[in-house]
């Protein structure tokens, strides 16, 4: 058996976080929530990552600090999906420039989130 993919689901709703943990639990993955840049950094490097889904708005910071802090560490999750309710051209290309495989305006439609992230997931 294969291990299910580690989903971080890096946002500071809560009700966000609990939506997340019951679609992403329920397609077959593991699912951890942090909603602080440091509490993201630390499961990243205790937890290999396969998918961080990275809120670019933190109570703490920005997606831009965590980003930078995984790789000053060398914990750079397999894909990075940017979720922002900012859809800017400059705020894309940040994110596609920082590691983001993907940007994604808030409010992502759950079907367009599994199938962009499984997607991602499955190269």
């Amino acid at each position: 058996m294969t291990e299910k993919p580690h989903v971080l689901v890096a946002e500071d709703n809560q009700l966000v976080c609990d939506a997340m943990r019951v679609l992403f639990t329920e397609t077959g993955h593991r699912v951890s929530i942090a909603g602080h840049v440091a509490e993201i950094v630390d499961i990243a490097e205790s937890d290999p990552v396969d998918l961080l889904l990275l809120d670019l708005g933190l109570a703490d910071g920005d997606g831009f600090e965590v980003l930078a802090s995984l790789r000053d560490r060398g914990v750079v999750p397999r894909v990075i999906v940017a979720l922002t309710g900012r859809d800017e051209p400059e705020i894309v290309a940040r994110c596609k420039e920082a590691g983001c495989e993907a940007v994604l305006l808030k409010p992502v439609p759950t079907r367009e989130l599994l199938q962009i992230t499984a997607e991602l997931l499955a190269r």
